[in-house]
């Protein structure tokens, strides 16, 4: 949204009216508008406001509602406030602002009912089922206009009172006056001040009068305790000893409404010492988070505690925010246990909306979630159509509350983009796991030949491969490889070492020939003779180019699919099925822009390929060309190459690593009048990469939709698996280039390593 502009029409002198549904309307009052986009400041656009309405700087409080909630103001006090209302109401022209002059209260200490700003809100809540007796309350019932510290009882079939009950001035101090710096810390809660209104009111249910009890008491700071408390009536007094504040609800006979039948408005204690966050219970604290929380996902719970403070003036601890966050997620989101037991709905759905897809999962004996496999037709097609025949295997750790892994395969498009194949979501990563993953895999595709894959040598995938696809290739992930070097290396060598002995390996592998290779071994040796012999010992033929007799084209990595575990690891905190719709509609997004890309270019190979082999023809200028035998050539340049066009073979070997003719071979293809594009590997053509991303996914409809079952209908019930999440900050996979392992300490006195000069034991 950057360097947009938004109007900000800003009000004030208006006044906020409660509507019956609970909303807020702005009536009265004067309105401007300004431009405001990300790049304004807090400072700056308050200055602006202040000189609009020529109100004082000082004495001004500015608020908004979220798009889409008319019940919650939300305050702006700085820099961050402004730039995250302007990132909420990115996708609109206008945003409302609202200007209020706030007047510091009067000393109304005096005062018998006034309420100190020391007071604070706590609690003990009575279980629903509990029940204390209290005598009822006893009263007239006849006088139609009641103020608010009368005593009445309205006997239950009693009419309902509709009149609206005005407040005496001199009764006041219901609504207790705050001091400055309560104020300042509780604008938030002012719009609740009406929240009990007095006798008469009537409320749906015992929730919501609960509900409006708890915000009344965070607007007016003071602690109440429950007396009655079940699902007709319910019975409140303030938690104060001897104050005689209280009030009384209970149902109206043959209907579900609860109503105020008693109220005493009165408070003559002084209130707690300090401000705690007893009173505001997880699910309170959900229902103010979870409108900030659909435009904010990432809000983290101290942000909860800081944003609550200001706004309500209550002190939260990270665990009552962490609580209510998981909550609010729950109510916007769904049950994460409810989604495992969708999932027979929801692979029939994925198959049902995308012929030709493979949706699956298992369960264990005890009905809990196992493994989850889907492919999409639309990939499956495209890697079989479009891709070459190299499969990237890799995995990522789900963060969710029931934690799990996802399986992922990758395949490279013509353009070297990622292309996602398939994914599983299985409860740990195991041998069994991945074995399950591949014949799922396996099953899925209807291609023969031979696939090269690019994964780790352990977690059973070494087996796995060579059993499920017999005739395939099974190329060792350099990282994983590098990383088990350093880790099995016994020696104490300092980082810069193994650095260098790193980039050795890296060298090895890329090497197109023997000779090349052993050369960057015999560097390898010079340092550590323990790090040659594990390098020779590791099957360099399932690692080197030198050696490997597979096609997978100078991808050395099996994280190339980068891009697909981003996805994951956004979504991974969404209960299962919509993590997996979510990764469907990247894909889907995936395919339809790269579709539309490749729509618009001219060119015979993707733009990649094409940059790469005009690098190649670069450099034939300075190569001359020799015919030895039918259509073998030799090409002298740095170095003297022998060039088989039949064979589309050249001794460099950069032809068959990459798939593209190397400079020698382009030579060699100009002098005999013909074109390079005729010797480069078919995936690498527009015509290819138009194929992959031909076919569409669809939308999955209903994916939140509860499983109906019918009474004579054998359900499948899976529920979630035993794992959960564990206490603590997760643990973060990083992917791509890492360093190796820890610098080690290094004394500036003896030179050894392991500890520092303030350590060193050397004598000096």
């Amino acid at each position: 949204m950057e360097g947009k502009k938004i109007i900000a029409i800003c009000q004030s002198g208006g006044e906020f009216l409660t509507e019956k549904d609970g909303t807020l309307s702005y009536r009265g009052g004067d309105a401007h508008a300004i431009d405001i986009d990300d790049q304004m400041t807090f400072n700056e656009f308050k200055t602006e406001v202040t000189e609009m309405f020529s109100c004082s700087n000082d004495n001004m409080s500015i608020k908004y509602f979220l798009p889409g909630n008319k019940k919650t103001l939300i305050t702006v006090s700085n820099d961050k406030d402004l730039k995250r209302m302007i990132k909420f109401h990115s996708d609109f022209a206008t945003v409302d602002i609202y200007v209020i002059e706030e007047i510091v209260a009067p000393d109304v200490s005096n005062m018998p009912a006034s309420r100190s700003s020391r007071t604070t809100l706590s609690e003990t809540v009575v279980p629903v089922d509990a029940s204390l007796d209290v005598v009822d309350f006893v009263g007239d019932t006849t006088q139609p206009d009641i103020p608010l510290d009368a005593s009445l009882d309205i006997v239950d079939d009693a009419s309902p009172i509709d009149a609206h009950i005005d407040i005496p001035n001199e009764i006041s101090p219901i609504f207790p006056l705050l001091g400055h710096n309560d104020e300042k810390h509780a604008k938030g809660a002012q719009q609740w001040q009406n929240a009990i209104t007095g006798v008469g009111q009537r409320f749906s249910s015992v929730h919501e009068f609960r509900e409006s009890l708890r915000k009344y008491a965070i607007a007016h700071q003071f602690a109440f305790r429950y007396k009655k408390n079940d699902s007709h009536r319910v019975t409140v007094k303030c938690k104060a000893e001897g104050c005689p504040w209280r009030i009384h609800a209970s149902r109206l006979s043959t209907t579900q409404l609860i109503c105020i039948k008693k109220m005493n408005p009165t408070h003559t204690c002084e209130g707690a010492v300090a401000t705690t966050g007893h009173q505001a219970t997880r699910s309170w604290v959900a229902s103010i988070i979870k409108e900030k929380l659909k435009f904010l996902p990432n809000y983290k719970p101290k942000d909860i505690v800081n944003d609550i403070k200001q706004e309500y003036g209550i002190q939260l601890n990270y665990f009552q925010a962490w609580r209510g966050k998981e909550i609010a997620k729950e109510q916007l989101q769904g049950s994460y246990k409810e989604a495992y037991n969708q999932l027979p709905f929801f692979c029939d759905k994925i198959m049902e909306t995308n012929p030709g897809s493979l949706a699956t999962f298992t369960t264990k004996e005890d009905s809990s979630f196992h493994r989850l496999f889907v492919s999409f037709h639309a990939s499956l097609y495209g890697f079989q159509q479009g891709c070459r025949p190299l499969l990237f295997l890799d995995s990522i750790p789900l963060k969710s509350k029931y934690q799990g892994t996802l399986l992922a395969a990758t395949a490279a498009d013509g353009n070297d983009g990622v292309f996602p194949v398939a994914f599983t979501v299985v409860d740990t990563e195991t041998d069994d796991n991945w074995h399950w993953f591949l014949l799922q895999l396996k099953s899925a595709f209807s291609i023969t030949c031979p696939i090269t894959f690019v994964a780790d040598r352990q977690k059973g995938l070494k087996e796995s491969i060579a059993d499920i696809f017999k005739d395939s290739y099974h190329g060792y992930c350099l990282r994983y490889l590098t990383e088990q070097l350093i880790r099995d290396l016994k020696g104490q060598f300092s980082h810069e070492v193994k650095r260098l002995m790193v980039e050795d390996l890296y060298a090895a592998a890329y090497a197109p020939r023997p000779e090349n290779f052993q050369s960057c071994l015999e560097s390898i040796k010079s340092i550590s003779l323990e790090a040659y012999n594990w390098i020779v010992q590791s099957e360099p033929q399932n690692w080197a180019n030198a050696f490997f007799q597979g096609a997978r084209y100078n991808h050395m990595a099996s994280n190339f699919g980068e891009l697909f575990y981003s996805w994951a690891s956004d979504a991974h905190e969404l209960p299962i099925t919509q993590m997996v719709d979510v990764i469907r509609g990247k894909i889907m997004e995936l395919i339809y822009t790269r579709r539309a890309e490749s729509n618009q270019w001219l060119t015979r190979l993707t733009p990649s390929m094409e940059e790469k082999l005009d690098k190649e023809t670069q450099k034939v200028r300075n190569l001359q060309v020799l015919l030895l035998v039918g259509n073998t050539f030799e090409v002298r340049g740095d170095s003297t190459e022998v060039v088989d066009v039949d064979r589309w073979d050249c001794s460099c070997r950069g032809w068959q690593i990459t798939g593209l003719p190397c400079c020698h071979a382009i030579a060699v293809i100009g002098c005999m009048g013909r074109s390079p594009y005729d010797y480069c590997s078919r995936y690498f053509t527009t015509e290819s990469y138009r194929l992959t991303y031909s076919e569409s996914i669809h939308p999955v409809p209903n994916v939140d939709m509860p499983v109906v079952k019918a009474s004579s209908q054998l359900a499948v019930t899976v529920t979630p698996p035993p794992t959960r999440r564990p206490p603590g900050r997760p643990t973060t996979k990083k992917y791509g280039p890492q360093e190796m392992s820890k610098r080690q300490l290094q004394c500036s006195r003896c030179k050894g390593l392991g500890h520092n000069k303030s350590t060193c034991k050397e004598l000096l």
